[in-house]
This record gives C-alpha cells, sequence and structure tokens, in this order.
C-alpha cells in the first residue's frame, strides 16, 4: 500500500507529530546522550522532518546529508538551514548515496518504517564506515506515560500502536529487547543501550507544564539522569550500534 509521508507529518485534531517537549527536552538530551560517541568525519540523518534535530549538530559536523521521504518537511527545512546541509528526498528502501558515514543517526523514525529490519541491513552493509557509529532512538514501550495509559484502559498493552500513532504512520512500538533483536537481526554490532529521560507524563501533558514555573532546568536534569539508571522507564530508549561484520 503507497503512503503519503506528507500527510503522515500533520497534526491532527487529538495528536501532534511533534511536540514542544520533543523538540525543547528530548532534542537536547538525546543530543547528549550522542557526544561522548561521535566520531570525527562526516553525519547522515536519516529522517529529517523540518530539520529542528539537524540544526543541533551544525556545531559538530561540517558535512551533513539528510534523507527525508517528505518533499514538503525538506522545503521548509531548506528555508530554514540554508545550503548547510545536503538534502535527498528519497525514501530509506531505494536511496542511492554516494558515500559512506562516520555517523548515523535515526531518531524516532525506526518505528515508522515497513521493513526495519531491511532498512538497518543497509545502514549496515552500504551506508556505515567500517569505524563509523549508529545512533537508533525510539519511543519505548515501556515508558510510565504508556503503562499508566494501559491502567487508565486508554491503551491495551504497553506495545500497543495509538489510532493516531497509526495516522502518524506508525508500525511497531519497540522496547529494549525488541529494539536490540531488529539491531542484531540487520547485523549490527550493539556496543551500548540506554535510556533517554524518565517520563511518567505524556507529551501534551509535559507540554502543558513546559509553559509553567512548576518544572526547572534542574529537575529536568534529573530526569535525564534517573533515565541512566531505569532505562526501561524512559520516554525512548537508545542504542549505540558499530558495523557488524
Amino acid at each position: 500500500m503507497s503512503r503519503d509521508y506528507n500527510k503522515e507529518l500533520q497534526d491532527t485534531t487529538t495528536h501532534k507529530y511533534a511536540y514542544n517537549f520533543d523538540l525543547d527536552v528530548m532534542h537536547p538530551y538525546m543530543l547528549k546522550s550522542f557526544i561522548p560517541f561521535f566520531q570525527k568525519g562526516n553525519l547522515l540523518e536519516l529522517g529529517s522532518f523540518k530539520g529542528d534535530f539537524t540544526r543541533r549538530f551544525l556545531p559538530y559536523f561540517k558535512d551533513i546529508t539528510c534523507v527525508e521521504a517528505s518533499d514538503e518537511a525538506i522545503s521548509i527545512a531548506k528555508k530554514e538551514l540554508g545550503n548547510t546541509i545536503k538534502f535527498v528526498n528519497a525514501l530509506f528502501e531505494t536511496v542511492k548515496l554516494p558515500t559512506k558515514y562516520d555517523n548515523i543517526v535515526l531518531t524516532h523514525v525506526l518505528e515508522h518504517i515497513d521493513d526495519p529490519v531491511a532498512v538497518m541491513k543497509r545502514i549496515n552493509d552500504e551506508w556505515l564506515s567500517d569505524t563509523g557509529r549508529f545512533f537508533l532512538v525510539c519511543p519505548n514501550a515501556n515508558a510510565p506515560s504508556r503503562q499508566i495509559a494501559v491502567k487508565m484502559g486508554l491503551i491495551s498493552h504497553n506495545s500497543a500502536i495509538t489510532p493516531a500513532e497509526k495516522e502518524h504512520g506508525h508500525r511497531i512500538t519497540y522496547s529494549l529487547d525488541t529494539l536490540e533483536r531488529d539491531a542484531k537481526a540487520a547485523g549490527l554490532k550493539v556496543v551500548h543501550r540506554s535510556g533517554i529521560f524518565f517520563k511518567a507524563l505524556a507529551n501534551f501533558q509535559w507540554d502543558k507544564l513546559l509553559k509553567t514555573d512548576i518544572i526547572s532546568p534542574e529537575y529536568l536534569e534529573g530526569c535525564y539522569e534517573l533515565g541512566q539508571q531505569y532505562p526501561d522507564l524512559c520516554s525512548s530508549i537508545f542504542l549505540m550500534c558499530e558495523k557488524g561484520k
């Protein structure tokens, strides 16, 4: 079945594609989690959306390429970022890239892919340099906010795909074990596993709180550090992989 990637990026009446929580909280903490593992060289971002996360890589890399399926998202990103980034409007399944990359980033995208193992196999076999590193982040099925939703009767089980998520193109909701299963099935070597940001509230609840003075920078940092201690209770799960044989 053909997919309309522009439509999947649109907000619905009940659910945003990207919340302020994603942009203002999760993006900085994802970057903080990545920085210790960055390799010198170039960077490939698979799924750049409107360039909000892409912008955060500019202080660290001079050579950045983004592959994005939505031409509308690329148009917005180009207006914001200009010619500092090389954008490719294509599908991961069919895109032809001219070189290998020392850093490859796939954040909150794998759950949208029809055949995630096949795409990660391309990352391992075709695009990742011999000393490169692959940064993989997905929403966590076991996040307390989702577990609470199960207890409230809003969703049937932790890894359920909600109607709103389905509209945005979600195909799977990963936990640490299933994410590592698929990464290994693609041939990747999992070097580091962690979680990003302890999260007991839904994104829309966080957006409301972030408009107040209830949440301090120290509280956010505490949630990030607690997430390192309890990765399975984080908003997102994170694998850093290297090229497998």
